[in-house]
């Protein structure tokens, strides 16, 4: 599996964007998840949804704020990321594991090569 993130930038305080992440295969047994990596910090998750759907998970900083989503059709997943504040600059990547969501990045398969979200005025 070959994730390819994209669709990060440069964004005012306050700004959105849409964060996606082509798979090179069909996601439908796939858990997908985002994690960022803010400078000189540790690498987070951010949001998951399990294969299914059935179980969608925010870390509680993006709650409200961000929305994790998937298009079958396109083999991609997508984040969009709103209000965003300047906190929230960081490369964020793309990962997936079969079936269900972890919390710990060392159980996610395969990554995306990340995409840089810098969020300043």
């Amino acid at each position: 599996v070959q994730l390819q993130a994209s669709g990060g930038g440069l964004v005012q305080p306050g700004g959105s964007l849409r964060l996606s992440c082509a798979a090179s295969v069909a996601l439908s047994t796939y858990a997908i998840a985002w994690f960022r990596q803010r400078p000189g910090k540790e690498r987070e998750g951010m949001s998951c949804i399990s294969s299914g759907g059935s179980r969608v998970d925010y870390a509680d900083s993006v709650k409200g704020r961000f929305t994790i989503s998937r298009d079958s059709a396109k083999n991609t997943m997508y984040l969009q990321v709103n209000s965003l504040q300047p906190e929230d600059t960081a490369v964020y990547y793309c990962a997936t594991r079969r079936f269900f969501c972890s919390r710990y990045g060392s159980q996610y398969e395969h990554w995306g090569q990340g995409t840089q979200v810098t969020v300043s005025s």
